[in-house]
């Protein structure tokens, strides 16, 4: 394998680590708003604004199909609702409830607290630094792959 191989190989390996930290993260956080990590995920998307199914599943970085699966369940527990989308007939707007922009309140302190303990364990400005190259290499990869199918 050349350097560039396990170069690649080593980020994807250790980006699909960071995920799993990540979910497990949201995962304890969400819980005790009686929400899942993906009901976060998709919950936390459409906090500003409603979006249809697919631009949460572009934001996300997950299947429409999964999106739209968990906004079913969020619908049924009454934390979302589907309005009518006037740019697209067919496809219904997600947005959050009262109840469920309460459930992602819920989350607000104990989010803040870890995003405390992160930022003081990293450093502000390397902690920044992070995102930025992990916002670098998201970017990246997306052109390569509109490059490939386009």
């Amino acid at each position: 394998m050349t350097e560039r191989q396990e170069l690649l190989s080593g980020l994807a390996v250790t980006v699909f680590r960071l995920n799993g930290q990540f979910l497990d993260v949201a995962e304890g956080l969400a819980r005790p708003a009686g929400l899942t990590a993906a009901h976060w995920q998709v919950l936390g998307a459409v906090t500003k604004e409603p979006l249809p199914v697919a631009g949460i599943a572009r934001a996300m970085g997950i299947t429409r199909q999964a999106v739209q699966r968990i906004a079913d369940i969020l619908a049924e527990k009454g934390m979302v609702e589907y309005l009518p989308n006037p740019a697209h007939r067919r496809a219904k707007l997600v947005a959050p409830t009262e109840e469920g922009l309460e459930a992602v309140r819920r989350i607000g302190p104990a989010h803040a607290a870890f995003a405390d303990r992160l930022c003081e364990a990293l450093g502000d400005d390397r902690a920044a630094d992070v995102h930025r190259l992990l916002g670098e290499l998201s970017t990246t990869l997306e052109a390569l792959a509109a490059e490939e199918h386009g």
